[in-house]
């Protein structure tokens, strides 16, 4: 007969580190490292929004002191002129909006264009895996 001190019960069923509480904390913690690396990548995204605003524009001027000197007549300069205003004003945009409010404005243009978004994706996947791809 066992002692009060000595227990029946048995002590792998009593350490609560089984395979799935393993899994589960390990998953946690991924979970947690690509939120604190989303978090930051965000933060970075967000120092240098002034930059990247700032040399939009700088391309947007460039484009139109030289619409008028692009071979192809008036209608090249007016395309060229549309595509400086588009620039200035994606410019305006990335000043005034932060990562979150920008992913957010992503996720809205795909949930309401689903068909487009998808063939943009597809398009820049291509496009990525064609300037990462060697050239042979």
């Amino acid at each position: 007969m066992p002692n009060k001190g000595t227990s029946l019960r048995d002590p792998v069923a009593d350490e609560p580190s089984t395979v799935g509480e393993k899994l589960s904390d390990a998953a946690g913690q991924v979970k947690d490292k690509v939120s604190d690396l989303g978090r930051a990548a965000a933060d970075k995204i967000d120092e240098n929004r002034d930059a990247a605003a700032s040399g939009l524009e700088k391309a947007a001027s460039t484009l139109h002191d030289n619409a008028e000197s692009l071979p192809g007549g008036e209608k090249v300069s007016s395309l060229a002129h549309a595509t400086a205003e588009k620039l200035s004003s994606t410019a305006g945009y990335v000043r005034e909006h932060n990562v979150n409010r920008m992913m957010a404005d992503v996720e809205t243009l795909v949930k309401n264009n689903p068909g487009p978004s998808l063939l943009g994706a597809v398009v820049i996947g291509f496009l990525v895996g064609r300037a990462f791809s060697s050239s042979d």
